[in-house]
């Protein structure tokens, strides 16, 4: 197995401002843009192939990255057009695979932070004979995913909607975001039309009789799909929860990169990254949080399980928890953001604008 798909194409509209300025896989989570951890683990699993199927914001991803020899990859890019769902995705790139009808292709998608043990995917799926194999991982809370029920020797037996009554919870099983097709099943989605895998391809290879193989992998996993989830990503990478070899440093408290200044008095915790040229003032106290880039945060202020933007300037005593601040905006002194608050980017707050709490 020496090829993979990655899916990057998503809008990431739950991440919005975050996304405003970045596709989703480009925003950075422990130092790095999230996609090249996700590069990194396929390429210590023996994939020295991806073809990665970009959409919204395309343009951003080969300067990056280039031809991925930096990685130890052979990178090819391929832009859609029109959206065309996670299927249509997967079927518009077969053309950039080089492998035979029965060998294994891994895919990904885009936004899943995860501890899974792909080797173990790829022989689950050879020993099994299966047509398609799929990472499912358990969760406390089904209700809010596709449930994937699977026999005695873990073979999926069905794909069912969102649970609505609690009799609906059959498992706790749901699909994680990673699988391994044969070859020749990727031809079988049809072109030029938007397709999705989860709803249109799994279900009708299902009841044509094919073979899809279920792997529980209860690893560390997580949708990265909101902000909170996202920060929380970042801060678990650095605190090693989440394994990558492409974090930029030592595990630890916090991951401060070369050219950012931090106040010898400030206190940073809880997986907290400060970016290149970003400040942090005098008494200032960070966790759990990402600082992008050339961000400022002022004397005093105390941020929690929040994201700040390239660029953007936090003033003094300003206290925020569980917020994002897009790029460049401005938050003066003596704001109170809380609660999944967001400011949008080039947003200008004056000081003592918002508030949660009395001002005395």
């Amino acid at each position: 197995m020496t090829e993979a798909i990655l899916l990057v194409g998503g809008k990431g509209t739950r991440l919005r401002p975050l996304t405003v300025n970045t596709p989703k896989p480009m925003v950075p989570a422990a130092g790095v843009p999230f996609l090249t951890h996700q590069l990194a683990r396929a390429r210590a699993a023996g994939v020295d192939h991806i073809v990665l199927a970009t959409s919204y914001l395309a343009e951003v991803f080969e300067p990056y990255f280039g031809d991925g020899s930096a990685l130890g990859l052979h990178i090819e890019y391929v832009t859609e057009e029109e959206p065309l769902g996670t299927g249509g995705a997967i079927r518009n790139v077969a053309s950039r695979l080089h492998s035979a009808p029965d060998e294994p292709v891994l895919i990904f998608n885009g936004d899943i932070l995860t501890g899974l043990d792909i080797g173990a995917l790829v022989r689950t799926h050879e020993e099994s004979g299966a047509d398609v194999s799929l990472h499912l991982t358990k969760v406390d809370d089904p209700r809010a995913f596709g449930l994937v029920p699977t026999d005695a020797t873990g073979r999926v037996t069905a794909f069912l909607e969102k649970p609505g009554t609690p009799e609906e919870i059959v498992t706790d099983q749901i699909n994680a975001g990673a699988y391994v097709f044969r070859r020749s099943v990727i031809d079988t989605i049809p072109t030029g039309r938007p397709v999705s895998v989860e709803r249109e391809t799994f279900p009708g290879l299902l009841s044509s009789g094919a073979h899809l193989q279920g792997m529980v992998d209860s690893t560390y996993w997580l949708d990265l799909g909101t902000p909170q989830a996202f920060v929380r990503g970042s801060a678990d990478l650095v605190l090693g929860r989440a394994p990558s070899p492409a974090v930029p440093g030592r595990c630890g408290d916090s991951l401060v990169l070369p050219s950012a200044s931090v106040a010898p008095d400030a206190k940073l915790t809880g997986g907290t990254v400060v970016g290149e040229g970003a400040r942090i003032g005098e008494g200032a106290r960070v966790t759990g949080s990402t600082i992008l880039s050339g961000a400022v945060v002022g004397p005093g202020a105390v941020i929690t399980d929040s994201l700040i933007g390239e660029g953007a300037r936090v003033g003094a005593r300003a206290a925020l928890s569980d917020a994002v601040i897009g790029d460049g905006a401005q938050v003066g002194a003596d704001n109170e953001l809380r609660d999944g608050a967001r400011v949008w980017c080039d947003a200008v707050l004056p000081s003592g604008a918002v508030r949660f709490s009395s001002d005395q």
